[in-house]
């Protein structure tokens, strides 16, 4: 991997880093020695403009890469090397589940937003989110990040998921024909564009609900400008059966 070797703060005159900073070549070596750590890359965007560009350029697309190496793969097959919304929004939802604020997106509950060790995408759970005529699309989606016993609002899940070449895509042709309103507030947690909700846009099909195993009058998600998606459902409770193999 060539990268271009840059000593001196480009962006900011006001910039602590008069002196010089190491070159990206040693940058990408300790960071690729730790692992492409997110929260390391994180720390170090907030250093100065030069180090935000240089892990939105490089950093974020590593970990990116090393997190999801399959999924990266494919979204990238199209031809372009670029990722719709840039890489460190795709790293944050990768490992960031947003919650939702009583009054915002989803405004019947507040539940803070929180990172995830882990999370599972698939590609064939994303089909069932897309309507019939809308199938052909690519769209990995995550398993529900559960949020139990929210009082009234039973169990909660929340799922994440990103689009292959939005901006070609038939959901995106499709809300554009519809004459789906963007949101006039709020924005993508992950890259701050506008958002599609995909319930007012009547596009949300019933195998959405089995595959979450929620109830199907309780699933809402919203798709941003640059295809990331995010949403919210009611889970079903456990059967007596199900609970009981849990404590097998």
């Amino acid at each position: 991997m060539i990268i271009t070797k840059q000593y001196r703060c480009i962006h900011s005159a006001s910039c602590q880093c008069t002196k010089g900073h190491l070159s990206e070549d040693a940058i990408f070596l300790v960071f690729q020695q730790l692992n492409w750590n997110p929260k390391l890359i994180a720390a170090l965007s907030c250093v100065c403009k030069w180090f935000d560009d240089l892990a939105k350029r490089v950093l974020w697309k590593e970990f990116c890469k090393t997190r999801a190496s399959k999924m990266m793969l494919d979204l990238q097959s199209s031809g372009s090397h670029n990722v719709d919304g840039n890489w460190r929004a795709l790293g944050k939802l990768l490992i960031y589940c947003s919650g939702c604020m009583k009054g915002g997106l989803f405004n019947s509950i507040h539940i803070p937003g929180h990172f995830v060790y882990r999370t599972r995408f698939s590609r064939t759970s994303g089909k069932s989110f897309l309507l019939p005529q809308c199938r052909t699309d690519v769209l990995y989606v995550s398993d529900p990040c559960e949020h139990l016993d929210q009082g009234e609002e039973g169990d909660v899940g929340f799922f994440r998921g990103v689009f292959k070449s939005f901006s070609m895509s038939k959901v995106r042709k499709m809300l554009i024909k519809r004459g789906a309103q963007l949101h006039p507030t709020e924005v993508c947690p992950y890259c701050k564009a506008k958002l599609w909700s995909m319930l007012q846009a009547k596009m949300i099909p019933q195998s959405a609900s089995c595959r979450l195993g929620a109830y199907e009058d309780s699933i809402e998600y919203y798709v941003c400008l640059n295809g990331h998606m995010l949403g919210i459902c009611t889970l079903l409770p456990l059967s007596d059966s199900e609970e009981a193999s849990e404590f097998d």
